[in-house]
């Protein structure tokens, strides 16, 4: 032992710094890391999940890692783009803020001190979002027909494949009720409703499909007119339980199409026992206003109304009254009677001075005068209104209503059936 010699350690340090530029000189340069991009998940209209992995870090610290994105091929960080992390291993990250029924491609990325490397392209295409659309008003109402239509404010990033109107007398009406089906577009179309049913409320709805999705607009509601012999459109209202028209009967023809003779003279009016009718003063330009007058005979056809309506009888007048607030044992006293009716049912405007009424009931009555049942003579337009029942006092007289502008109350009594009054119809 004592042979041996000491090795100095300056030797031993040398040496051991030979083996470490060795063994340095033996270890690989950093690389690029080495990633895959997973299939997406959990599309929707605007927001997409989407998963990566960084599989080899290539020998150096992964500093950054995400995902880029964009609408055409090989999207990189110039595109849109979101960080997920650092360093080696599985990562994912939702994007939001895309556009419905879109086609995008994606890329994960990863960073380390060599530069960046992108993982293998995918595709997807986001959800197609619904239409946005309102319902036009309504215009053009007739008996039988209307036009609606819709506006389209947004096609949910699709094509619209399907558009037009539905209807229903119930609220809320969708494409298991009547509808119509219109040219296909994204902009603002009218749409014509058809095989109406008269004097009937109806509700209304615009609707668009795309590829995903059937939306409706907003509800619009109306009510059809009703129709006479003539094709004269009339209003109506409910009124309690009723269901009237709003103006005075201008039909020239009963239902069945039988003309109803229009007698101008005064002799050959007050001689007549069958239907007639005249305008007020024979001048047809007070037709539109109010209506025409109709000696008893007329009502006494049966078929004076539109099919489906009748003259009111005396009791469904008293009915009309009642349900305006007239007290009941009031309703078959002859002369004036009641409280305010008249002035409920007289219209707001027309009427001789301060003659007009509220027109709370919605029935518009207008001061359209008469015919003398003795004399043939028209008197008191713009003053007193009648209207028969069709209801018969006796073999030579009718009942009938009268409102004036003088009195807020409601006139009932019988007169002549040779007289010229006006018609309200009544449903059946």
């Amino acid at each position: 032992m004592s042979g041996l010699r000491k090795i100095p350690e300056n030797i031993i340090l040398i040496s051991f710094l030979i083996v470490m530029l060795f063994l340095n000189s033996c270890k690989e340069d950093p690389t690029l890391p080495v990633l895959k991009t997973e299939p997406v998940s959990e599309i929707t209209i605007n927001s997409v999940k989407i998963s990566g992995e960084v599989t080899d870090d290539g020998g150096a610290d992964v500093t950054a890692r995400g995902f880029c994105w964009g609408t055409t091929f090989s999207p990189t960080l110039l595109d849109e783009s979101a960080p997920s992390g650092t360093g080696p291993g599985e990562f994912d990250l939702t994007i939001d803020g895309l556009q419905p029924n879109t086609h995008y491609y994606a890329r994960a990325y990863a960073e380390n001190s060599v530069g960046i490397a992108y993982g293998n392209e995918i595709d997807f295409v986001t959800s197609t979002a619904a239409p946005a659309l309102t319902t036009i008003p309504i215009s053009n109402i007739a008996a039988f027909t209307a036009v609606s239509g819709g506006n389209i404010t947004y096609d949910g990033g699709g094509i619209i494949t399907a558009r037009g109107v539905c209807w229903s007398t119930t609220p809320e009406p969708d494409l298991n009720d009547s509808f119509t089906s219109e040219v296909t577009g994204s902009a603002s179309f009218p749409s014509t409703m058809t095989n109406l049913a008269p004097a009937t409320t109806y509700y209304v709805r615009a609707y668009a499909k795309n590829s995903a999705w059937t939306v409706y607009g907003d509800q619009k509601t109306f009510t059809t007119k009703l129709a006479d012999a003539d094709g004269n459109l009339y209003n109506t209202i409910k009124i309690g339980t009723q269901l009237w028209m709003t103006e005075n009967l201008r039909a020239t023809k009963l239902n069945d199409n039988t003309p109803i003779p229009e007698v101008t003279d005064n002799t050959l009016w007050i001689g007549s026992s069958v239907p007639a009718y005249s305008w007020y003063n024979n001048d047809i330009v007070y037709k539109p206003t109010y209506g025409a007058l109709y000696n008893w005979y007329a009502v006494n056809s049966g078929k004076l109304c539109p099919t489906g309506w009748h003259v009111p009888t005396d009791d469904e007048f008293s009915i009309l009254e009642q349900s305006l607030g007239m007290s009941a044992d009031q309703l078959t006293i002859w002369g004036w009677r009641g409280t305010d009716q008249g002035t409920q049912l007289k219209n707001t405007t027309g009427w001789e001075t301060e003659g007009n009424g509220t027109n709370s009931s919605g029935f518009s009555a207008l001061p359209g005068g008469y015919r003398f049942g003795a004399t043939g003579d028209f008197y008191l337009l713009t003053t007193i209104t009648y209207w028969w029942t069709a209801t018969e006092h006796d073999a030579d007289r009718g009942w009938y209503r009268r409102l004036d502008s003088s009195s807020p109350a409601v006139y009932r009594a019988s007169t002549s059936k040779k007289g010229g009054k006006y018609i309200r119809c009544i449903k059946n």
